[in-house]
């Protein structure tokens, strides 16, 4: 099996670009039927994040239909809960195609669903946790001579999952077979 391209996209919801203009790679809202084209021309397989506003759905829904990727959920046990909302917004949709099928393995049960915190001060609203980012890379197919694209890398949390995740294949480095005793 060839090594695969996979693309990372966790960019500004559907309406939320202002959150970000103080960031230097603020460009405005981002377009969405040309990120998905770009996703679906360039990687073997990608991830992209969303929010769960009727808006976000209602246009992401027809534009990765024809694409194969399956609508996941981030369950945020812990969120951020704001004044005058009556009903939090407590997951998020993670759409995901794989690159390959993913193995079923002992490490991990697949489910289409992942129950984690939000993370805190972490730089940016909206960065992602480790542990979401290794269950996306999960449900990808992802092995660890893939290449990953961090299309929107923000606080660089999501390319630090993606070395942490791939340390879990490493092999430890081999030290002596028998070490040397200390003198007492």
């Amino acid at each position: 099996m060839s090594a695969a391209s996979i693309g990372y996209a966790d960019p500004p919801y559907i309406g939320c670009a202002h959150l970000y203009r103080d960031h230097p790679d603020y460009a405005g809202e981002v377009d969405h039927a040309a990120l998905i084209a770009r996703l679906e021309a360039d990687y073997d397989g990608w991830v992209l994040h969303a929010a769960a506003t009727p808006r976000s759905m209602a246009v992401l829904a027809p534009l990765i239909e024809h694409t194969g990727a399956r609508w996941c959920s981030w369950v945020k046990g812990f969120a951020a809960f704001k004044r005058n909302v009556p009903v939090a917004y407590a997951w998020e949709p993670v759409l995901i195609k794989p690159a390959r099928k993913p193995v079923v393995s002992k490490r991990l049960t697949m489910r289409d669903w992942i129950e984690h915190p939000i993370t805190l001060k972490r730089g940016l609203t909206g960065a992602k946790p480790e542990a979401v980012c290794h269950w996306a890379f999960e449900l990808l197919g992802a092995r660890p001579d893939d290449s990953l694209d961090d299309m929107f890398p923000g606080t660089g949390a999501v390319t630090e999952a993606w070395r942490t995740w791939r340390l879990k294949f490493a092999l430890p480095e081999a030290g002596p077979l028998f070490p040397r005793r200390q003198a007492a």
